[in-house]
């Protein structure tokens, strides 16, 4: 589809498959959305639909009961480097008549591998002295034969005496593992890979630490490797959490204010703002001291982020793929806004001759954090 670039597409009902030859010939555009936190990533595959493709019966089968579900798997091969952007499934299909001797459109959307997390209420199931992130081991165990490979973190909290308390199964697959996440202060995402048609569930902290991508370059003459970047400064949307712990024996209640910086989440940025705003968390009293402060942290993370970026770049150009959930570096953009961000989420727009990311960007405080950033 692009020179320096290999698009390769796999779909089928079980384990996905090479697409056949016609199938990619008649690809024309690519949508992937990676995003973080609680919104699902997505994609969208625009085909040319000409009378006797294999298409008219392949991916319009998914609306049907023929087929309950069909899987989509997306790589992207630069430099001989393959990348899994998308392991997901078919929700909708539409067809656009072609006019003036155009051939039709046919649109294929989709979610990641979470929307089968959402077909069937599992309410009910019993869970005796089994702790969190054994309770979502378990569950995730049931998306094994769709290539799902849980990687959770133990959180604090201690499993439950069946004498006192028996967790039970709420609601779907989802929205519980959603839940126990927010108990725990983690987040909870499917991220394409390591291999085609698979993908890591993962359950724990938002981490931003590890390797950082080459940096995203402005307004640096030949050096310039972005095609658009711009920030903003917010810092009104920032919050110190409060949450209240229970002394044993008087029974009072004591305030325990959270710092700026938390485990997991080094400072990216060198000066963090002073939050205008004080957050009590409610509902922490009942808990033991642990679990109330994994709760100040995971609003401190949902609220330390004054610092937002937006920006486009040429995967040619860039020379790799931008991955979401990640760290990049910047450089031309100023002093107050050079050095480490974490990317939030990233959309790739592939066409033929053309591949093209968007993605945003958030960061703890101004001026950099770190004395120099990978080129």
């Amino acid at each position: 589809m692009i020179k320096g670039i290999d698009i390769s597409v796999l779909f089928g009902p079980g384990i996905p498959v090479p697409a056949p030859r016609a199938v990619v010939e008649a690809l024309q555009s690519v949508k992937v959305n990676e995003n973080s936190g609680e919104t699902p990533s997505g994609f969208e595959l625009t085909f040319a639909l000409e009378k006797d493709s294999p298409l008219n019966t392949i991916f319009l089968l998914a609306g049907g009961v023929s087929l309950p579900i069909l899987r989509v798997a997306l790589v992207a091969t630069i430099n001989g480097k393959a990348t899994s952007l998308i392991n997901g499934v078919v929700e909708k299909a539409d067809i656009s008549p072609g006019t003036g001797g155009q051939p039709s459109m046919l649109s294929v959307k989709g979610k990641d591998l979470t929307a089968t997390m959402a077909y069937f209420d599992f309410s009910g199931i019993p869970y005796p002295a089994m702790p969190p992130f054994a309770r979502v081991n378990l569950v995730l165990a049931k998306y094994a034969w769709l290539g799902v490979i849980p990687q959770v973190i133990p959180s604090l909290e201690s499993a439950p005496l069946p004498t006192e308390k028996i967790p039970r199964h709420q609601d779907h697959d989802l929205a519980y593992i959603r839940g126990l996440a927010h108990e725990a202060g983690y987040t909870f995402f499917l991220k394409p890979g390591p291999a085609p048609a698979t993908s890591i569930a993962y359950w724990g902290p938002e981490i931003r630490i590890g390797e950082v991508q080459p940096a995203l370059t402005i307004e640096s003459g030949f050096s310039t490797n972005t095609e658009e970047l711009s920030f903003s400064y917010g810092k009104d949307e920032v919050e110190i959490p409060i949450v209240y712990i229970q002394e044993p024996f008087t029974k009072q209640a004591i305030p325990i204010p959270i710092p700026s910086s938390i485990p997991f989440q080094p400072p990216l940025g060198a000066i963090p703002p002073l939050p205008p705003k004080v957050n009590r968390l409610k509902n922490t009293a009942n808990l033991n001291p642990f679990e109330a402060v994994v709760r100040g942290f995971a609003a401190a993370a949902q609220k330390g982020d004054p610092v937002r970026g937006n920006g486009r770049i040429d995967v040619l150009r860039y020379g790799r793929i931008l991955r979401a959930r990640a760290l990049v570096g910047v450089r031309g953009a100023g002093r107050a806004f050079d050095g480490v961000h974490y990317i939030d989420s990233v959309t790739h727009d592939i066409a033929r001759g053309s591949y093209k990311q968007s993605f945003t960007l958030k960061r703890s405080g101004l001026l950099p954090a770190r004395a120099s950033v990978p080129a």
